[in-house]
């Protein structure tokens, strides 16, 4: 990246607002997201977003798309690559003191090594609740998974009981029930808690918030559905709507699991995920 270009785009994450709206971006990236979410999220005024985007977008590391009448805004991620390649590579001068740090992954390294047998995943998903959607994620992959993934789920602000129309579901699939439980993501940020491989949000409210960087440096996406618990109606249209859900979490994992990890780099399997969740989300 070209210095200037760089010191824009330094300059413009400088400022504590935008750098707050970029990194919002990032835990929904590639997706994009609307003015209305993100100023709902981070508290903001809708003018000081504006100016907030406007200025992320002039500096090349944010782009907008127009879908029907609404705006989205997402991370440009080329842009991105290149302004972390700067700072590492051209201002870092690729110092292994530096980098070496930040690259190593062990436990990554391990599993997507074909030679090591050993071909288990750790995978958690996180929404707001933890009573609907993470737990049909953490239900599905714990049955499709073929012995290759143990599965999780976690609230950000977990409810005390799990939704009965999602338990109902899941026992008429087949699913064993009695393992499952709503649960805080603190139990797997704890010293000596299981380091994930991949972790996964499927709920915008769960993206939106600030989390620490997980150990092990898992590879993230966002699979985000609607809350089946906002449905409306009558029963028997509140279960249409959990399952659809169900139904669409499914695909999700189907493909994820069918994915070829033996032979995906790092960056080939985040592809993937991204893939996924867009793809699968424009097919709901």
């Amino acid at each position: 990246m070209e210095q200037n270009r760089a010191a824009h785009a330094f300059a413009t994450l400088g400022h504590p607002g935008r750098m707050a709206v970029f990194r919002l971006l990032m835990r929904f990236a590639p997706q994009g997201v609307r003015p209305t979410e993100i100023a709902e999220a981070l508290g903001l005024k809708q003018n000081t977003l504006s100016h907030h985007l406007a200025d992320l977008t002039a500096s090349g590391l944010v782009q907008v798309t127009r879908v029907g009448r609404s705006l989205y805004y997402a991370v440009d991620l080329d842009t991105t690559e290149g302004l972390i390649g700067y700072l590492a590579l051209d201002v870092g001068r690729a110092r292994p003191d530096l980098l070496a740090p930040l690259l190593s992954a062990p436990k990554d390294a391990a599993q997507m090594d074909p030679n090591i047998p050993d071909t288990d995943f750790d995978v958690l998903f996180i929404c707001s609740g933890n009573s609907a959607r993470s737990i049909f994620a953490e239900a599905l992959l714990r049955d499709l998974g073929k012995g290759k993934f143990q599965a999780f789920s976690a609230g950000t602000r977990p409810n005390t009981e799990l939704n009965p129309f999602v338990l109902e579901i899941l026992k008429r699939n087949g699913h064993d029930t009695s393992v499952l439980r709503s649960k805080h993501i603190s139990e797997f940020q704890k010293p000596g808690s299981i380091v994930m491989d991949f972790v996964f949000t499927v709920c915008d409210t769960a993206a939106a918030e600030e989390c620490p960087p997980w150990p092990g440096q898992p590879i993230t996406g966002h699979w985000g559905l609607p809350d089946p618990v906002k449905a409306t109606g009558t029963d028997a249209e509140k279960a249409l709507v959990f399952a659809q859900t169900y139904a669409a979490l499914r695909r999700r994992i189907m493909t994820f699991v069918e994915l070829p990890f033996e032979s995906l780099s790092r960056m080939s399997l985040q592809s993937r995920v991204d893939a996924i969740g867009t793809e699968t989300k424009a097919k709901a």
